[in-house]
């Protein structure tokens, strides 16, 4: 045997005594660890099938909501977004709360509004949802002119919204409706200067730009006729006949209804 391969068995012998050391000591830790790993896939996939089969029955309770908002009452079809809402995962239940929210606006304006605003100051949704609960709720309570409805408007009318469009649109309208043509200008001319505003909304646009162009109506009450000429007065509370009155005008302006006696010829004397 030659010098290298003692010195190869040697270095090969040790190195399996360290592996064997190691083992030895760690060898519970190495165990413990597949089996967290196993373990760890396993709970996993289990939460993923967890999750699927909730989300599954969630959508067919909001599928039967549906329904019912379409055939029932909307306080039956708010009563099953709930029960949705209380129990179904996170994209479910938000759904179900937006439209729980509508359909009580449908029957209580300040309820729908209420159920919106919840919905709006809960941070664990999203800004854009948040914002389009803020909007719905504004537009359920804006024709009551409701101030904080307004303001609310006003808000998501600025330009970095993505709700602006409709926010200016109902502002706009809310002006033209209480007669203020200057303000429903200013909120009209901001959406023609919109480079991203909806085809849509530019050709309503040009209606609403020639109501405001027009301005008030101007409505003038028509003349009064003349009262009725007064009928002729009767002999001992007896009534003129309406051929009576009629000769008497006749009379009375000189004029002479062909075919009567005085035109008539005499008749020839008789022996």
């Amino acid at each position: 045997m030659s010098e290298n391969e003692f010195i190869r068995e040697v270095n090969d012998e040790y190195r399996r005594d360290r592996l064997a050391q190691i083992w030895s000591r760690y060898s519970g830790v190495f165990i413990g660890l597949a089996v967290l790993v196993v373990l760890g896939v396993g709970g996993w996939r289990y939460w993923q099938h967890a999750q699927a089969q909730q989300a599954e029955a969630a959508s067919l309770r909001f599928e039967e909501a549906l329904r019912r908002a379409k055939d029932g009452t909307p306080e039956d079809a708010e009563k099953a977004f709930a029960g949705v809402a209380a129990e179904a995962p996170f994209g479910y239940r938000l759904l179900a709360r937006l439209r729980a929210a509508a359909e009580a606006g449908k029957a209580d304006p300040a309820a729908g509004a209420k159920a919106y605003a919840a919905i709006a100051d809960d941070t664990a949704v999203g800004p854009a949802l948040r914002d389009l609960a803020r909007l719905r709720g504004a537009l359920l309570l804006v024709d009551k002119d409701d101030a904080t409805a307004l303001n609310t408007l006003q808000s998501l009318a600025a330009p970095t919204s993505a709700f602006r469009h409709t926010a200016r649109e109902t502002l706009g309208l809310v002006a033209l409706k209480k007669g203020d043509y200057e303000g429903a200008g200013r909120w009209f001319d901001q959406i023609a200067a919109d480079r991203e505003t909806p085809a849509g909304l530019r050709q309503r646009l040009e209606i609403y730009v020639g109501l405001v162009a027009g301005g008030p109506v101007q409505v003038t009450e028509a003349a009064a006729q003349a009262p009725a000429a007064p009928r002729p007065p009767t002999l001992l509370g007896t009534p003129a006949p309406e051929h009576e009155a009629g000769d008497h005008d006749s009379q009375k302006d000189g004029a002479r209804t062909p075919g009567s006696d005085e035109d008539a010829p005499a008749p020839a004397p008789t022996r």
